[in-house]
Formats: C-alpha cells, structure tokens, sequence
C-alpha cells in the first residue's frame, strides 16, 4: 500500500533535520509504482521532492543515484547547460531509504506524442548528446559502472541465451537478434558518458520566452555510466513522427565523430526490452509477467515482417566521403590557412647515415666537377622520355633498370 503524505512528510522529516516543513502534497509525475513520493514545501516556500522506494531494486537504484548525483560537479552541470536534481538529504526510513532532492520545475512529452520538427525533439536530442559529450573523469572518479563495447555485446549474448532457452521468443526473433549481435559493424563504436537507459519522461521541459522549448533538466541519473550511447536513445522507436530530427539533433550536438550503427543499436536495445521482461518475469517466478512478455514478443515479430534490422548498415569496405567533409567543415577556415604545414627535421650527424665505413660524405661537387661527370652519366632531373630514349622517339624505354644505369643510346 502506497505510503500516506502525512508519512512521506515525517520521511522528509528524518532526512532534513534541521529544516521546517510548511506543507506536502502528492507529486504529479508517475514513478510507476516504484516510489512513494510527495512534494515537500519548506517554510522559506522552496518546493523539495521526497522519494521512498518501494522495491529491493528500486531502493538499488536510490543508491546509484546519490553516488550520481554527487560526482556532477558544478563544472559538470554547467557544461551540460541544464538542471539536475541537487541532493539535500537522506536517510533510513522503514527498512528502506529516504531521499530529498531539489525539484525540477516543467513538463514532460510522451515519446509517442513528441511532433516532428524543431522544438521538443530537438532539444531532447540536443541534451542527449551534451550528456555524452562530459568529461568520463566524471564517472571514474564516482567509481561508477564502465562498460566496454565487447562488455556490452557479452550482456546481450548472455541475455539471448536466458531468453532462448525459456522457448517463449518467435524464432524470427531470435535470428534477428542473433544476427545483430554477431555483426561487428554494430560493436565498433566509442563508449561515452551515458544516462543509461533514459525515458522521453526523464527530460524536463520549458518553454522560452518565443516559446520553444528547451530542456530545463533531466531526472533518471541512476544508470550513469560509461557505455554505449544507443542505449539513451533506444525510448526513440516509440517516437516516430520525431526520430529523425530526435537523431539529427543529438548529431548536431554532439562534437565526437559520427557512429553510423547508432540508430541500429538503439532499435535493438528497443526490441531487447520485451526479452529483459521475460528474464524479469522467470527470474521473478511470475507466469503472468512471462505470459505478457510473450505476448509482447509474438506481436512484434508478427509486425516485424519483411523489416531487415541490419540494412541500414554502411558496408565495411567503404567509406563515406560526405562524412569525411563534413568533419572537415568543422575546422575553422583561418585555422585550416594558417597551419604550418613545412617539414622540420633535426639537425643531424652525416657519419651517422653512412652505409660503409670507407663511405665519405661530401658537399656537393662543383660546377666544372658536374659538368664533367655529365658525359658519363645521365642527368636524373631530365624527364625520363628526354633520357632514356635514343634518336628514335618510339624506342622503347627499360624500365627494369635504375635511371642511372640505363645505357647510352649513342
């Protein structure tokens, strides 16, 4: 049974000692049953949210998020150019764990209603990548996960193995699937700063003054990580009047090199959540959850008909030359004009270069000396026409042999 906000208010109460409570009210955003949360007003008017986890594993993410939210310094957040929830308190409550942070004041999109164009999908996608753009200092000086590409592609073989063996997944599936993970082009990417696992609900949105909306702040700091960057934007396939200018945004935004399987990571890790289900559901001994992750699963490989997941791929051999112009523009012109692009060499011992020991290195010969020489040799700064070939201008050239040992067709 939820808690009551007399209860949440006496929680609030246990993390904030030495702070009067002026009132409390129930928060409107939906946590999905995983907290009890309220909406706290202290008596300076300063509105706090205080959470209360209802689950063994939520309580696990409360956990993840005060080391998150404590490793994003004030540089940090103010590279990103948006709000985070500031920590203000916590403490043990009913076997469990209070925590009361600051509160982010705006609206959330569903990712199904988010409209095409510039406005909420641009400025999702755009905080997406500035969020992949921190510093990784800031995850590995928390401790916090770092997951490699070969590490992640490992959890996803795991996870089909799980999945495969319960015999609830259509085989359609499980090709596709299997296919995915098996394909190198897909694990050859950078890993970045991520929130892990975002929800279109996790950004906070407010309009400015000309009414465009911008990310005011972004909540879910739980998963933060380093690893793959689809995995925040896998939400996107439930988006599809945005997703193009979801992805267009965010690499807009962002400053590292191109990663030409994003997209076709990010629909995995979509799809791969109805199996996460199903484990949820076996490991959880609930027929009733694996039934429904089942169903799930039958719909979408009936949906799925015809759509080839790895199309999308560019081919190995092949690279792309607009990419490769379009990093280039990125330069600025005057940097590109100025660059000093001469030779520099150090300074160096001849004797140091000598093949022979009886080998001398001498200046170069004077003019009558290479005047003289001439006759007997041929001058290697003519064209080869001009000195290989005789009277005849269709006499054939040697090329088997060095320029300057060719003979003299006289």
């Amino acid at each position: 049974m939820a808690r009551s906000l007399l209860t949440l208010a006496a929680a609030a109460s246990a993390a904030l000692p030495d702070v009067g409570i002026e009132g409390v009210r129930q928060l409107t955003t939906a946590t999905s049953g995983r907290y009890d949360a309220a909406l706290v007003t202290l008596e300076g008017g300063e509105d706090l949210v205080a959470r209360v986890p209802t689950s063994a594993d939520a309580l696990s993410d409360v956990e993840s998020e005060l080391i998150a939210l404590r490793a994003l310094t004030a540089g940090a957040r103010e590279v990103m150019g948006f709000d985070a929830p500031e920590l203000r308190g916590t403490a043990p409550f009913d076997d469990t764990r209070v925590i009361v942070t600051t509160y982010l004041r705006g609206y959330h999109v569903e990712a199904a209603h988010i409209p095409a164009g510039r406005g909420v999908a641009d400025a999702i996608g755009r905080a997406i990548g500035r969020v992949h753009d921190l510093p990784q200092s800031v995850v590995r000086s928390a401790g916090l996960p770092v997951r490699s590409p070969a590490a992640a592609r490992a959890d996803l073989e795991r996870l089909l193995d799980a999945v495969g063996r319960s015999g609830r997944v259509p085989v359609r599936l499980m090709v596709r699937w299997r296919e995915a993970v098996e394909d190198d082009r897909l694990w050859d990417y950078d890993s970045r700063v991520v929130l892990g696992g975002t929800q279109s609900t996790s950004f906070v949105l407010r309009d400015a003054a000309d009414g465009t909306p911008q990310v005011a702040g972004v909540l879910d700091w739980q998963g933060l990580s380093i690893g793959d960057p689809a995995l925040d934007l896998h939400w996107s396939a439930g988006a599809p009047d945005a997703v193009e200018d979801i992805f267009a945004a965010y690499a807009d935004a962002s400053v590292r090199a191109p990663d030409r399987a994003l997209r076709v990571r990010a629909r995995l890790h979509a799809e791969l959540e109805f199996a996460r289900w199903l484990v949820h559901g076996l490991e959880a001994h609930r027929p009733d959850i694996v039934d429904d992750a089942a169903e799930l699963m039958d719909s979408l490989s009936a949906g799925l008909a015809g759509d080839a997941l790895l199309a999308d791929l560019p081919r190995q051999d092949r690279g792309d030359m607009s990419e490769a112009i379009a990093i280039l523009d990125r330069v600025p012109r005057d940097v590109r004009a100025s660059a000093d692009t001469s030779m520099h060499t150090d300074a160096f011992d001849p004797n140091d270069l000598m093949l022979h020991t009886d080998e001398t290195w001498d200046a170069a010969p004077p003019p009558h000396a290479r005047t003289e020489a001439s006759t007997e040799s041929i001058d290697v700064t003519q064209p080869v026409d001009a000195v290989a070939q005789g009277d005849d201008p269709m006499d054939p050239v040697d090329v088997t042999q060095p320029i300057g040992l060719r003979p003299d067709p006289s």
